[in-house]
């Protein structure tokens, strides 16, 4: 890479960083992993920055980047384990108090990874039915029906727990 497009890609990632971190907590709910994420999508953004980085629509490239490896994350095994030596006792929901943006990351992180993407993608970062899309790498129909799906799941978990309530 040349010094220009270095200073350019510098001034790029830091000028975003802070976006990206959100989107990514908002995608992992955790925020050393969304660091994580953060870091394996700007150094692949560096790899490609001499393609990409006189292009108009960057965001969208580094959005679907992210997107994708934290799709590849959720995929491999070691993620979805969590050992334990004792079990946790059971807490009644009663005792606790939803503050109203705890409550909306506790239903997003119940969404299944791409649902939860197609919703923070297209809610979260206003993106298009058709950028959705092709970030994900499917078909509008497939945004279409993730989003509502996943709104819809989202909607009757509320309902489930006020009625509890």
């Amino acid at each position: 890479m040349k010094r220009s497009e270095e200073a350019a890609y510098r001034e790029y990632v830091t000028a975003r960083m802070d976006t990206m971190r959100r989107v990514a907590y908002l995608l992992c709910r955790d925020w050393h992993l969304a660091d994580d994420l953060v870091s394996i999508t700007i150094g692949k953004l560096y790899r490609h920055w001499s393609r990409v980085g006189g292009a108009a629509r960057i965001d969208g490239y580094v959005r679907q980047i992210l997107t994708r490896v934290w799709l590849d994350e959720k995929r491999r095994p070691w993620r979805r384990e969590e050992p334990t030596d004792v079990l946790p006792e059971l807490v009644s929901v009663a005792e606790f108090e939803v503050v109203d943006r705890a409550q909306l990351l506790d239903l997003l992180d119940s969404l299944p990874p791409r649902r939860r993407a197609a919703v923070v993608l297209r809610l979260y970062c206003d993106l298009s039915v058709d950028e959705t899309a092709e970030i994900l790498g499917c078909s509008t129909g497939t945004v279409k029906s993730q989003t509502a799906r996943g709104l819809d799941t989202m909607r009757e978990r509320v309902a489930g727990q006020a009625s509890r309530d």
